[in-house]
């Protein structure tokens, strides 16, 4: 069994959504027709602004109503992050879109508090682990990347990771070692979708967006700083089988978190 994903990484246009949006249209252009999940970066529509009561939208707005399009014109799931005020607070929430026009939803567990994005974000509580073409898919935003115990993959509940991102150039061998560290330690796929570019608060990006398989090899061959649609096929038999001959999962720690 292959599942087939596609990763844009992309130069963002601060606070831009008109832009942004036109952009990943003409990327989907370079998507595989026959790609099961199109993943976008981290707030992909307005890049990592603190500025939620300017931008955010309703899980009615726009940019979520061109999600379902595109998923449906693709006829792919699409998934990236967006600013989503809900009840009169605001959310950096992952939503994951099928060509039916359904919605699942992640809201980002641990905010950045180097940025102060605990101070005009909620902070998310639950996991999001969908099946999609009978592939089981985990679904976690940036910051989020360096927590194992948030992103364990205990009893094998999911076989590929999935992590996007605004990262900055900066800590960028922190991502790299993290995605591969992530990779092995859950015996599972990890991917890495992050931007590129500069922001205005003069933060550059270098994407570095990867695949890494369950053995820590990275399989992609994205470089950094390039804009770049690629498209790869995960090998879930594979998977599957080196978690048989290696099955490190059977003496895992056993917890609960609180």
């Amino acid at each position: 069994m292959v599942f087939k994903i596609s990763t844009i990484q992309a130069n963002l246009e601060w606070e831009n959504k008109r832009a942004n949006l036109r952009l990943f249209e003409n990327a989907f252009k370079e998507v595989d027709h026959d790609a099961q999940l199109v993943i976008l970066p981290e707030m992909f529509s307005t890049g990592f602004t603190m500025d939620p009561l300017k931008h955010a939208e309703s899980m009615n707005g726009k940019s979520i109503k061109w999600m379902k399009t595109f998923a449906e014109k693709l006829d792919t799931t699409l998934c990236g992050s967006l600013i989503i005020e809900e009840n009169g607070c605001y959310f950096n929430r992952l939503l994951v879109v099928n060509q039916k026009g359904e919605i699942k939803t992640y809201d980002k567990k641990h905010l950045f508090r180097y940025a102060d994005e605990h101070q005009h974000y909620s902070a998310g509580s639950s996991h999001l682990i969908l099946s999609i073409h009978q592939v089981k898919l985990a679904f976690f935003i940036c910051y989020d990347l360096r927590f194992p115990v948030w992103t364990r993959n205990t009893h094998l509940k999911y076989d590929v990771a999935i992590y996007i991102a605004n990262w900055p150039e900066a800590r960028s061998s922190h991502w790299n070692a993290l995605l591969k560290a992530r990779a092995i330690e859950n015996q599972a796929y990890t991917v890495g979708v992050n931007r590129i570019g500069d922001d205005k608060n003069g933060i550059s990006h270098s994407g570095d967006s990867a695949v890494y398989n369950p053995k820590g090899e990275k399989i992609s061959i994205t470089n950094p700083h390039e804009y770049k649609v690629e498209n790869i096929s995960l090998d879930i038999e594979k998977l599957y089988e080196y978690r048989s001959k290696f099955p490190t999962h059977l003496d895992a720690d056993q917890f609960k978190l609180l």
